[in-house]
């Protein structure tokens, strides 16, 4: 998956549409291999950029947890820990073969 792409579900507060739709953007920028469609595909960029935020939307709300709502604070801490693993991974793994 794109990294880019962060879980929406189960928030508190309560993922935005403006979240929904970044995502969306991101999801259609990484299937289409564009970050930026020319403008004879720029229609069909932005029609599945709203397609997708609408079902990704639906599905939210639709969705049913008994977990206690996640923080968006420690979801970034967790995340940046992941991050800072995945890049000293990267250094033993460039160091070692030196």
């Amino acid at each position: 998956m794109c990294r880019n792409i962060r879980c929406l579900h189960n928030f508190e507060p309560a993922t935005t549409d403006d979240e929904v739709r970044e995502a969306a953007l991101q999801f259609v920028r990484k299937v289409s291999g564009s970050t930026r469609p020319s403008r004879a595909n720029a229609a069909a960029f932005d029609q599945a950029i709203d397609e997708i935020a609408a079902a990704t939307r639906r599905m939210l709300d639709q969705l049913v947890t008994t977990a206690p709502p996640k923080s968006r604070e420690l979801e970034a801490i967790k995340g940046r820990e992941r991050h800072e693993k995945r890049m000293e991974r990267e250094v033993r793994i460039r160091t070692a073969s030196v």
